[in-house]
């Protein structure tokens, strides 16, 4: 029998290059996966408040209720999870690498005898398979997982600086599905003062696919917002440095908007 919709914050975890991997060795990912997301659940408080996951083979679907706040979900768990990934990295070796992306979004979804289903469920899946996503953690050689926020996300929670959630180190992300669809996001780096390397923003879309947070990144680039100095770049990196987005958050000391660059590799 089909539930009604009901609002949920919206989690999907996904396992970094799972699928490369051989059979005994993507069993072991998956047994350490739910150990760090499990333990990572129940240090932030969020064991006991109707919270319900969905295997999704090489990640996890998570429903929150609306009565859990997201503030939580977006600070104490990011922190707790990104800190058992650095305990599983101490004694992992490269070939079993254990990196996350993880994503959230929020909306209706609906629940039937097969599962969730919903526009909401679809976009959170869409946003954590997201390539400037997957380049972003490529990129991040010293982090362990990646995470990302819907533009609504950004807005509602992110952008006001709750105690644990720092907006400065979120940057604009912006992408199109394969159906076409524009789809804003931003996307952050535990560990990292800002992404290492942002994607570059399609041609003629705005930053934050269009949403009011990402018009609002452009127009303070283009009124000539001050800058932060990129770092010179190595010489294996060296190349044209670009203009990417801009990083909003109160920064102690410096302008609330900062400037993320990043160097093309040759």
């Amino acid at each position: 029998m089909t539930s009604e919709a009901l609002h949920h914050w919206i989690l999907v975890l996904d396992v970094e290059r799972y699928s490369t991997r051989s059979d005994p060795v993507q069993r072991s990912l998956r047994t350490a996966m739910y150990d760090v997301f499990t333990t990572a659940f129940g240090q932030a408080g969020l064991n006991g408040h109707g919270v319900v996951t969905e295997d999704r083979g090489d990640g996890v679907l998570v429903l929150v209720p609306p009565t859990v706040s997201p503030v939580r979900l977006a600070g104490p768990f990011v922190r707790a999870l990104d800190e058992g990934l650095r305990e599983k990295a101490a004694y992992f070796g490269p070939r079993h690498a254990l990196r996350l992306r993880l994503a959230m979004h929020q909306g209706l979804a609906t629940r039937d005898e097969y599962g969730w289903s919903g526009d909401a469920v679809n976009t959170a899946s869409r946003l954590v398979d997201a390539q400037p996503l997957r380049d972003v953690l490529h990129a991040a050689e010293l982090g362990h997982m990646v995470f990302a926020v819907s533009s609504s996300v950004y807005e509602g929670v992110v952008r006001h600086g709750h105690r644990g959630v720092d907006p400065a180190a979120y940057a604009p992300m912006s992408f199109r599905t394969k159906h076409g669809e524009r789809v804003g996001a931003w996307v952050t780096v535990p560990g990292y003062s800002a992404p290492p390397v942002p994607p570059p923003a399609e041609p003629g879309l705005e930053p934050g696919g269009g949403s009011d947070s990402g018009a609002g990144a452009a127009a303070d680039a283009r009124e000539g917002a001050d800058r932060a100095a990129a770092p010179a770049p190595s010489p294996a990196s060296a190349g044209p440095v670009f203009h990417i987005g801009v990083a909003r958050g109160d920064v102690v000391g410096h302008d609330k908007n900062v400037t993320i660059h990043r160097g093309e590799r040759r």
